[in-house]
């Protein structure tokens, strides 16, 4: 028994199958995210974010028990968004500096107990474990050039929640009420007895002696079992590869070129500067200085500078665009490509970089966010001329967005993504025909709704470039 990594027929521990094919979704960074809120239920609005890379934990499941049909995988699918969703609603995890990934590493634990038949005791074991053994924080995220390990910060939380739960199927025991425990991450960081919690003073976790009893949870958690609130209908897609807080950016970037065909026609030349105003966390994730100079795939798409740049750039090449903000979206849509060493060290694209600056709008855009992504944009060209998006607060792709075709752009995302892939239409289709129809597929199928043939695939150089080789002493 043992769960399959992508493309393979071989079986091996499901812990390893997940943290290879995790990583392999979050590779591209092109999954949706969650913004941790929801006013109609009190108390969920921290505003945590998160991303649904985790659904790989459902399939390693049914591979390994071979007793899961499709209708029963999107159910579960739906349960490990609502449990992660709804704790990035109650708690904010950026705040004490831990990665989003813990809220998905939990619901991961959780989902993937109940699939193996995990006792409620056994799934609270693991959970214990995940969260008092493996809390990673941003430091996955600090520094000026961005790493691997910060694209598979998903794929390694959740290959420990999978190893948890399989220690806690055989007997092993791990902290009990770990959303109620003094010493976890959540009464530490948000004390419920003895001092108010403060985000801004270290000393109240670490001075507050007093909390270290029995005490509450700092919050309700409040999941949904049934109708149409359901912390997935919050997600926002990305409309192609980027950091989901630059899409208000790009979709004010979008309108403008659209709106304004003299900014495309008058090339880069014509641009004096480019003025992009956005919010908190928006201004301190993407916008760091340093993140003008991106030498690496994962820096790029955490730069503002760089994202906006690009996609305008693609826009100034094609010398025109369609009317429809749709077609636009289509046309210019980032790739994988965009972010490729190519791409990175385009000259043109570099050159529009130095034209931005990214400012942080205060306390009038933050108070619109997490409800939406409060960001304006101005092109300000050579001749004095200026061009305002005004506030973007519900761009393509974000759930409170009712203007774009959300599943004609989408279709058309996949489709470049497929292309990396299949050489032909029909291998496209076909693979992509039971993940369209999961719901229905027996049990039986959806032990090879990830199969495909290796040698079939579209040969072309890697878009990174050159990587390093491993090392001959593994």
């Amino acid at each position: 028994k043992g769960a399959k990594v992508f493309g393979s027929s071989q079986k091996c521990a499901p812990e390893k199958a997940v943290v290879a094919n995790a990583a392999a979704v979050r590779e591209w960074d092109s999954n949706g995210t969650v913004f941790g809120y929801n006013p109609s239920i009190p108390g969920h609005t921290a505003g945590e974010f998160g991303h649904n890379d985790f659904y790989g934990v459902v399939i390693a499941a049914a591979q390994v028990t071979g007793k899961v049909d499709g209708q029963t995988a999107l159910r579960a699918m739906i349960c490990l968004d609502e449990i992660r969703g709804r704790l990035a609603e109650v708690f904010s995890l950026k705040s004490y500096k831990i990665d989003h990934v813990m809220h998905g590493a939990i619901a991961s634990a959780a989902v993937y107990g109940a699939l193996m038949g995990a006792s409620p005791e056994e799934i609270e074991s693991a959970i214990g474990m995940t969260v008092a053994h493996y809390v990673p924080f941003r430091a996955i995220r600090a520094g000026k050039q961005l790493s691997d390990s910060k694209g598979s910060s998903a794929a390694i939380s959740t290959e420990a929640a999978v190893l948890s739960v399989r220690r806690a199927m055989r007997g092993f025991l791990g902290p009990k009420d770990i959303f109620r425990n003094p010493e976890s991450i959540f009464r530490f960081f948000e004390p419920t007895t003895g001092v108010e919690k403060n985000k801004d003073l270290i000393d109240v976790t670490l001075g507050n002696k007093v909390r270290w009893g029995s005490g509450p949870s700092p919050f309700n958690l409040v999941l949904s079992t049934a109708g149409a609130d359901f912390a997935v209908c919050g997600m926002h897609f990305k409309i192609g590869l980027y950091e989901h807080q630059s899409a208000g950016a790009l979709g004010g970037l979008v309108t403008l070129l659209i709106q304004n065909p003299e900014l495309v026609k008058g090339g880069a030349e014509a641009i004096d500067r480019i003025v992009v105003v956005a919010y908190e966390p928006a201004f301190g994730i993407i916008g760091d200085p340093a993140k003008k100079d991106p030498k690496t795939r994962q820096s790029a798409d955490h730069s503002m500078a760089f994202i906006v740049s690009r996609m305008l750039q693609k826009a100034l090449a094609h010398g025109a665009l369609p009317a429809a903000s749709d077609d636009a979206w289509k046309l210019l849509m980032l790739t994988p490509h965009d972010y490729g060493k190519e791409s990175l060290y385009d000259a043109k694209t570099r050159d529009l970089m130095q034209k931005i600056s990214f400012e942080h709008g205060g306390p009038d855009y933050d108070s619109k966010y997490p409800d939406g992504i409060p960001t304006s944009i101005d092109i300000i060209l050579k001749d004095g001329k200026k061009f305002s998006s005004g506030l973007v607060m519900y761009p393509p792709g974000h759930a409170r967005n009712e203007t774009a075709d959300l599943k004609g752009l989408l279709d058309k995302k996949n489709r470049l993504l497929g292309d990396l892939v299949f050489k032909d239409a029909s291998g496209y289709e076909k693979f992509l025909a039971p993940l369209k129809n999961i719901r229905n597929l027996t049990a039986e199928e959806l032990q090879e709704i990830y199969t495909f043939d290796y040698g079939a695939m579209k040969e072309h150089p890697c878009i990174d470039g050159e990587r390093p080789k491993p090392s001959s002493r593994l």
